[in-house]
């Protein structure tokens, strides 16, 4: 194991042990899964922390939960995670036991017999209450799908500067981060263009942000789907995590998963999104519908560290298009015929 990996594993374990002797216990984090009706990919973290009171005042509840809607970043990565614990998964009739990894995350498929729709898995640990995980499943018929990327795609964050990035990440409110303009109707129409079409969101974000960004997607209108997320820090055999590699890793990952689908794939041209799409374009003609990429503006790209500099060296097909909001990317998909213009004229009565 990489040094670095051992140092963290050292340090966890300090945190772990200082935490259990304050009282702190285990509790599941759910995060919304997605799968086929014969198997789906479950999602969760277990992580420490402190008991929750059930006494109080009403005034006491109200100042907690008006302190609990304003969460600043970092409080997501002071959180210790628990790796030593083995999660109890209950979805349709049968029960799964897996054990989290270095990070107390999970990340795990269930054979399973389910209809097409929304169901709800059954997550906890012996110590821990039952929770509830979200888990859609895809008709068989569904050919179409939606994979977006969340920092400067759904969401404004300037994250390639690290100072700014870590402003946004462990200080700003997250109820002042921003939504990008026109993306949630974007992503809307999208999916409702498709009947029971599934939406991925697939970030370099941490797991440790996923309810902050779940929150976010909600509060904002996003449609909802399921989280593809990573864990900072060092590996079994390198120091950092790669980010590009964990997206293409799930790209190719979905495109197994669902042979039939073609993707709608979204991103930006601030990072390495057009790269990714690129090559995943020429290993699976067959699994892209549309690429569309939001432009960033002139000080956006400044903050972003300008443009990507490893952009695909191949032109871009018909099937990619390019604008600076959701507005101008779907009057272009709509072209292509993925959704109906709304300019359109309707049926003579």
């Amino acid at each position: 194991m990489h040094r670095a990996a051992r140092i963290e594993d050292w340090l966890h374990d300090k945190r772990e042990k200082f935490a259990r002797r304050r009282g702190h216990l285990p509790i599941v984090i759910p995060y919304t899964g997605y799968g086929t009706t014969e198997r789906v990919r479950i999602l969760c973290r277990v992580l420490l922390a402190k008991p929750v009171k059930s006494t109080g005042t009403t005034s006491k509840r109200r100042r907690n939960e008006k302190r609990d809607a304003s969460i600043r970043g970092w409080r997501s990565f002071t959180s210790v995670p628990v790796n030593d614990v083995t999660v109890t998964i209950d979805i349709g009739g049968k029960a799964h036991r897996v054990q989290a990894d270095r990070g107390g995350v999970v990340d795990t498929v269930m054979q399973v017999d389910l209809e097409p729709g929304w169901h709800t898995a059954k997550l906890h640990t012996h110590a821990s209450a039952s929770v509830d995980a979200p888990v859609f499943v895809v008709a068989p018929d569904v050919r179409t799908g939606i994979i977006s990327d969340v920092d400067d795609t759904v969401m404004v964050t300037t994250l390639p500067r690290p100072l700014l990035a870590a402003w946004n990440t462990f200080v700003l409110d997250e109820h002042a981060r921003v939504p990008t303009p026109g993306m949630a109707v974007l992503l809307d129409r999208l999916a409702d263009a498709t009947t029971g079409a599934p939406v991925i969101y697939l970030s370099t974000g941490a797991w440790n942000v996923a309810p902050t960004l779940s929150r976010f997607l909600s509060r904002n209108l996003y449609p909802a789907g399921a989280l593809l997320l990573t864990d900072w820090g060092p590996t079994h055999d390198r120091l950092f995590r790669s980010g590009r590699e964990h997206k293409r890793d799930n790209l190719r990952r979905l495109a197994h998963e669902f042979p039939d689908m073609k993707w709608v794939l979204i991103g930006d041209d601030g990072q390495h999104d057009e790269a990714i799409y690129s090559e995943f374009q020429q290993d699976f003609p067959q699994c892209v519908a549309a690429v569309a990429i939001r432009r960033l503006s002139p000080s956006e790209a400044v903050l972003a560290g300008r443009r990507a500099k490893d952009a695909a060296e191949a032109k871009p097909d018909a099937l990619w298009v390019y604008g600076p909001d959701g507005a101008s990317l779907a009057a272009q998909l709509a072209d292509l015929g993925l959704l109906e213009d709304p300019g359109a004229p309707g049926p003579i009565e």
